[in-house]
């Protein structure tokens, strides 16, 4: 279960990150994407990320 944690967690701290990026326009990658600028998705980004670290936090103890 502690591998299940650790996993989720980086994954979803890796992908909140994408969405912060791109939420931000510091990433325009892909070029169509829908998020690009968008600061809504920065927003999302931000908490994906939170419950990520939370999630290894978790799986760490």
């Amino acid at each position: 279960m502690r591998k299940v944690l650790l996993i989720i967690g980086f994954l979803a701290v890796a992908i909140g990150l994408l969405w912060i990026g791109q939420g931000t326009g510091v990433i325009a990658w892909p070029a169509s994407s829908f998020m690009i600028k968008q600061t809504q998705w920065a927003w999302y980004g931000a908490a994906l990320a939170a419950l990520g670290l939370i999630l290894i936090w978790r799986g760490r103890r």
